[in-house]
């Protein structure tokens, strides 16, 4: 078996906004498409819905009106799931509840023929127990797309235990040959996407509970050092924090409340008041019209440094070239480390120990510890955390070396690993956890975070550019400042930093 041919009629069911963009990628990709919803008109609006959107297109030149005409017209509205009977490939987009979904598929099965593909776009239930009640377990598999599918590229394509192999391949070929970049992933919690993506929100938010900084740095800092499209609260704010926080609850009640998963108490205190982002008017941000922006916290800007010396085994090369472009004298050397000296200051890369353990433990006077940029040579802003003794005049010198490269500085509470190393580290231990685990391969882990969430690196490619003897350090370091199982490095990364693996071969640490 290899993939579905264009000829052969896919079946969607439930046409809001996910079903009705599985639609429309079905359609784009050729194929007759059914489109079904049990309440009544929604299907006819949900193919309204796609010929706006495609007008959208037209309007800005990137289809045609007959490619409009033409994919609208392989779209056809059923009024009854007997309709389906003809379909080779039925995709359920509808209600997340077991039973609904269940007594669906069992009608289903008396409608269709025995060779028809029956796919949950399921995101948090288990694709196994849903085929659980069938008689057809082997024809049954998770395809999880993505929102907007129309534009998302990954889809996760998640067999059953019962899953025939043949339709596994043959779901994951037909995605393929959708233009989508399908992951094979194991039938477990969260998949891929929604399990590894939960340091993201979580390592902001426990900035947030220790009052490190406030959201609005929080955010800044993910876009414009870490390189993230958006900060969490400005990502949970849009999904909904109730509905981010009930994913959260639903993966750490599903790996046996491991710490790893805890749910936030800043984000429950959220959806208990009833701020639950954009569609409430207010989250971590309000959204009336007359709702005044407030501005990231910056350091001002200070003189810049006459002379540095900067040691580096490679990382901060880009900002070394970057301060010399603006006149400052770098003298460079090759180390073990990642440190910048300077006009009576120690800047070092945080490695996960508290600035003011760390100042202690090297004797280190004015130590300032500096996160992890996504790209040295190109970061609008950087945040710096510094030791307990550390002066005013120490700090804004501190952040003048920074700020001579023409980044803002955005100075946090002394709290391990800052932001974005925190929440790469994390991110990366997931990661691996997720291999460990047979879920899904390393490139999988990178394929599913950068198509499906877009993120700008994938979370086992940054481990291996920054070294994964590096992130277990980090990681170490952050269970010992709290001592909390969270922070728990895998297996998996333990080995790889031990002989000095990547993830990815022929990457360069």
């Amino acid at each position: 078996m290899n993939s579905l041919q264009q000829e052969q009629t896919i079946a969607v069911i439930g046409a809001g906004t996910m079903g009705a963009g599985i639609a429309q990628v079905a359609a784009q990709a050729g194929h007759t498409v059914k489109l079904f919803d049990v309440q009544a008109g929604a299907a006819g609006k949900g193919r309204d819905g796609i010929d706006s959107q495609l007008a959208g297109r037209v309007a800005k030149g990137k289809i045609d009106e007959a490619d409009k005409a033409a994919v609208i017209g392989r779209i056809a509205v059923a009024t009854d799931l007997s309709e389906l009977s003809d379909a080779a490939l039925v995709i359920e987009a509808i209600v997340e509840d077991l039973a609904v979904k269940q007594a669906l598929f069992a009608d289903l099965e008396d409608i269709c023929g025995e060779a028809t593909i029956l796919a949950t776009n399921t995101s948090s239930l288990s694709v196994t127990r849903i085929a659980s009640s069938l008689s057809r377990p082997q024809q049954f598999v998770g395809l999880h797309f993505f929102n907007p599918a129309p534009v998302m590229k990954l889809v996760e394509v998640v067999p059953g235990l019962a899953t025939d192999p043949d339709v596994a391949e043959c779901a994951f070929n037909t995605m393929t040959a959708w233009a989508k970049k399908p992951v094979m992933a194991r039938n477990t919690p969260g998949f891929i996407v929604n399990r590894v993506a939960r340091p993201f929100y979580a390592e902001t938010l426990n900035l947030l509970e220790q009052q490190a900084c406030n959201a609005v740095t929080a955010d800044a800092l993910m876009r414009e050092c870490g390189g993230f499209r958006m900060g969490a609260c400005q990502l949970t704010d849009l999904i909904g924090q109730d509905v981010n926080y009930k994913v959260t609850r639903t993966v750490f009640a599903a790996f046996d409340s491991d710490p790893r998963f805890r749910p936030s108490l800043v984000q429950q205190e959220l959806v208990d008041a009833g701020h639950l982002g954009r569609k409430s008017g207010r989250g971590f941000y309000e959204y009336d019209s007359d709702a005044v922006s407030e501005e990231p916290s910056i350091i001002p800007p200070g003189p810049a440094p006459a002379a540095l010396e900067i040691e580096t085994r490679g990382m901060l090369l880009p900002l070394a070239e970057r301060l010399e472009k603006a006149g400052i004298s770098v003298s460079r050397r090759e180390g073990s480390a990642e440190t910048i000296l300077g006009d009576g200051v120690h800047l070092a890369l945080s490695d996960g120990r508290l600035a003011t353990e760390r100042a202690a433990e090297e004797a280190a006077d004015n130590l300032v510890l500096f996160d992890l940029a996504l790209d040295y040579a190109s970061c609008l802003r950087i945040a710096i955390a510094p030791a307990d003794p550390v002066g005013d005049d120490a700090i804004q010198t501190a952040a003048a070396v920074f700020q001579a490269a023409g980044m803002q500085v955005s100075q946090l509470d002394d709290v391990p690993a800052l932001l974005v190393l925190r929440t790469v580290a994390m991110l990366a231990n997931e990661g691996a956890s997720a291999v460990n685990e047979g879920i899904c391969s390393a490139a999988g882990v990178d394929d599913a975070m950068c198509f499906g969430v877009n993120y700008p690196r994938g979370p086992l490619a940054w481990a291996d550019a920054v070294g994964n003897g590096f992130v277990l350090r980090v990681l170490q370091n952050l269970q010992a400042v709290y001592g909390d199982d969270r922070y728990r490095p895998s297996p998996r990364l333990r080995r790889m930093a031990t002989t000095g693996s990547l993830f990815h071969a022929g990457a360069t640490a």
